[in-house]
């Protein structure tokens, strides 16, 4: 018995050891994991950034203040060594983002994540992300300063990288089991190229090829026209193009290859854009230009921005960075201010594409055969062997639909896509001269070398200038060239040039004293370059150029107020339609409370109100009714636009398309009005029965997730906000103003700054999230443009001194 026990006791010892060193599917080796040395408990305290550190390569001595908020205010003599520290001090609080995203960028997350990822990697190479971040190297290392500094910046990030141990590591290295690896140069392109995805990545070619091929030209062309009369573009209309010398290629002859297609790849979220807009001198309280900003991108943990300052003897800037990449993005320096929202331009069409047989070697083009080109990626998997895909490229591009991926149809056809993020650019150029430049010339000299993602550049100066530039390297289309699938054959569907950087629309001190983008059609159609109707805008930018015609001074607390605006406009012009169809309608108890809640809204999408929440369910029960046929189709298709919606309902209420095809009744839109509200109460009904709060800020429910697919331990929720997508406050479930920013050039600037994170990557720090219930309430910290190294009332001082 006594040997029995002892067997059974070491079993049991070595079962126990077994498991604490063992990875079974996601779970970490647990002893790892909870090893009290080094283990997660190392990340569960509060960060000492004072201290006095050696870092090679640095010219002279470099001090970074970090004040109340963690924000550091890094102080160099010299450019390399100032770019050298921020990617030290960026790794130091960021570097698992950093690291994730990148190989998130470059279809590398079934390396850490296991074959989970393999589609999403597939898709990723099949995109040409890690082709087109190449293309980005190659230019941004031809420019020898240019060169100079990324590499100083990623020998910073090595630097910290080399200092750390298994016990430093972020505790998301932890939980998957794994060590980060050298920085190189590449992954700050490929930082870019994620960028350029989640803003330039968007396109409707398939689901328009497949409608057009369904309802007939004439019936697209009713539900999506190019522009709408209401239409308050990011140009004002008053800007004359008259003087401009302009070439369009012609229409080819021939027809669209609109082949019904299943399958697509992923899109970047609809609601990925922003607000910004600035007014002059003249409509300025103070005198003084002021500037405001808000990207609104996926609300996450660690944020998608690090807030800086960046000084030398001959700059000095502060706003938000991309933590992988150098200067500020958005932010303003002695001289100027700056911010960037979404162009939404249509820079990526797709090409069908003939092969000659199934080796795939030869494709079809200008009556020839012409050569293909094949590239191998090899997608290492966690616990697996390597997965090779071979993705086949054209002169267009990679093919990313065939036989072997999301393809349908012959074997002999495949998909390819040309996309402005292929080329590659120098977009770190222009940062890196935003940063420091001094007058309107600085800025466009600057915003020439930069090429997608396509964004609306605000600019304001302390000389008194306004201005607006829709910036980034566009093709210069025929008319409808790139809406529906294009022939792959056919030379004369190739892109045929650019257009010019002069030509792209642009506006410097207007009339009107303002200038604003909320992600609205750039341009009125009196623009002489084709831009087509690609889902923009229809609420936010008419509120906020509204909001500026409204009177004619202004001041921050006004920026303030109109960066937490929760006026929704489509509300306020939709719901009276629907309720005017609702007039002759018999409504129960339940009903007619709910109607009278929406008969008495203010149309704002405040946290208390319960209208909101009606509307939430009502509208969406509305648009699909009209749409029933839409659904029923066995491909891809997308709805019309949703002003053109509303336009059907207000204009058309008996269309045929209001017609539900499966009922032997002919409906009507108020047919469909009145069915979707009596779904929606009863809807209601039951939450409210089951103890459910029908106030907006509990329906809504706003949170911001864990990049780590919304780790729930790393995330906050119940954020209580108010507002929605098409607001200003454009704050949905997981959406939102990534960055607000103030900025009123007086001298120095002034600027006031938040955003729904905080600035440590590390979920055991209260620097983690602290700014986020500050940034719900609709407050901001003061951006404390230090002119000197002073660490009075600041929390750390952190000292990096050249290797002795």
């Amino acid at each position: 018995m006594k040997w029995l026990k002892l067997f059974l006791s070491g079993i049991l010892t070595f079962s126990i050891l077994y498991a604490l060193n063992t990875k079974f599917g996601q779970i970490p080796p647990l002893g790892k994991f909870l090893n009290p040395s080094q283990g997660i408990w190392q990340n569960d305290k509060t960060e000492d950034y004072t201290q006095q550190l050696e870092l090679s390569h640095l010219k002279a001595e470099v001090e970074v203040i970090y004040d109340q908020d963690l924000i550091p205010h890094i102080f160099a003599q010299n450019e390399e060594d100032l770019y050298r520290a921020q990617g030290y001090v960026t790794a130091q609080n960021r570097l698992w983002q950093m690291e994730f995203q990148t190989h998130a960028a470059a279809g590398r997350l079934s390396e850490i994540i296991g074959p989970a990822a393999l589609n999403y990697d597939r898709e990723q190479r099949r995109k040409g992300m890690t082709f087109g971040a190449e293309n980005t190297l190659k230019m941004m290392t031809e420019d020898p300063e240019g060169k100079a500094f990324i590499e100083a910046y990623a020998d910073g990030v090595n630097q910290y990288i080399a200092s750390l141990t298994p016990k430093d590591y972020p505790v998301e290295y932890k939980l998957l089991d794994y060590a980060p690896e050298p920085w190189e140069v590449k992954k700050t392109a490929l930082l870019l190229m994620y960028m350029t995805d989640m803003l330039a990545g968007r396109d409707n070619d398939l689901e328009f090829s497949n409608l057009v091929n369904e309802i007939g030209k004439e019936q697209f062309t009713f539900l999506f026209p190019d522009f709408f009369d209401a239409i308050d573009p990011v140009i004002p209309k008053e800007r004359d193009w008259s003087s401009w010398e302009v070439s369009i290629p012609e229409v080819p002859e021939g027809t669209y290859p609109v082949d019904p297609q299943k399958g697509y790849m992923a899109k970047p979220h609809p609601d990925n854009g922003s607000n910004n807009w600035a007014i002059s001198p003249q409509k300025s309280a103070s005198g003084h230009p002021i500037l405001a900003n808000d990207p609104h991108l996926g609300l996450n943990l660690p944020s998608i921005w690090y807030v800086m300052q960046l000084k030398t003897p001959t700059k000095n800037v502060f706003g938000a960075t991309l933590p992988g990449a150098l200067g500020v993005i958005s932010g303003f320096n002695e001289h100027i201010s700056w911010g960037v929202t979404n162009a939404t331009r249509d820079v990526k069409d797709w090409y069908q594409i003939r092969f000659e047989d199934e080796t795939n070697e030869k494709y079809w083009h200008d009556n020839q055969w012409k050569p293909a080109s094949k590239r191998i990626e090899e997608i290492s998997i966690k616990g697996e062997e390597s997965f090779y895909d071979t993705i086949t490229y054209t002169h267009h591009g990679p093919v990313s639909y065939d036989q072997s991926f999301k393809g349908s149809g012959s074997q002999l056809i495949g998909y390819a896509m040309k996309w402005i993020g292929h080329i590659g650019g120098n977009n770190q150029r222009t940062f890196i001269e935003l940063n420091q430049a001094k007058n309107y010339d600085d800025y466009v000299a600057a915003l020439q070398h930069y090429t997608a993602p396509a964004q609306n550049f605000v600019f304001s100066s302390n000389e008194g200038d306004i201005a607006m530039w829709v910036n980034g390297k566009f093709p210069n289309k025929w008319e409808e060239q790139g809406k529906f699938y294009l022939d792959g054959s056919n030379a004369a569907h190739d892109w045929q040039g650019f257009i010019p950087h002069e030509h792209n629309a642009h506006v410097k001190n207007p009339e009107r004293g303002f200038v604003s983008s909320a992600n609205q059609h750039p341009v009125d159609a009196e623009y002489p370059y084709y831009v087509f109707n690609d889902g923009y805008d229809m609420t936010r930018s008419r509120v906020i150029n509204d909001y500026f015609r409204s009177k004619d001074s202004f001041d921050v607390e006004d920026f303030i107020a109109l960066h937490n605006n929760n006026y929704n406009l489509l509300a306020a012009e939709l719901v009276p339609v629907m309720i005017n169809h609702m007039s002759a309608i018999s409504l129960n108890e339940s009903e007619q409370q709910m109607l009278a809640i929406m008969e008495a809204w203010d149309f704002n999408n405040d946290m208390d109100q319960v209208a909101p929440t009606i509307f939430q369910r009502w509208w969406p029960k509305v648009r699909n009714s009209i749409y029933d046929e839409l659904d029923s189709l066995e491909v891809s298709v997308r709805y019309p636009f949703t002003y053109r919606t509303f336009e059907l309902l207000r204009d058309y209420p008996e269309h045929e398309i209001m017609d539900i095809a499966a009922t032997e009744e002919v409906e009507t839109a108020s047919d469909l009005i009145a069915s979707a509200f009596s779904k929606t109460v009863a809807e209601l009904e039951e939450m409210k029965a089951a103890g459910a709060s029908m106030k907006w800020v509990d329906y809504k429910g706003t949170y911001a997730g864990h990049l780590l697919q919304g780790l729930p331990a790393f995330s906050r929720f119940n954020i209580p906000i108010g507002g929605n997508s098409g607001i200003v406050n454009a704050t949905s479930k997981n959406h939102g103003p990534s960055w607000r920013m103030i900025v009123e050039m007086s001298n120095p600037p002034k600027a006031l700054g938040i955003y729904p994170g905080g600035q440590s990557g590390n979920p055991g720090s209260h620097f983690y999230d602290n700014m986020i219930d500050r940034w719900a309430a609709g407050e901001y910290i003061d951006l404390d443009f230090m002119q000197s190294p002073a660490a009075e009332n600041n929390l750390y001082q952190l000292t990096l001194t050249p290797t002795k």
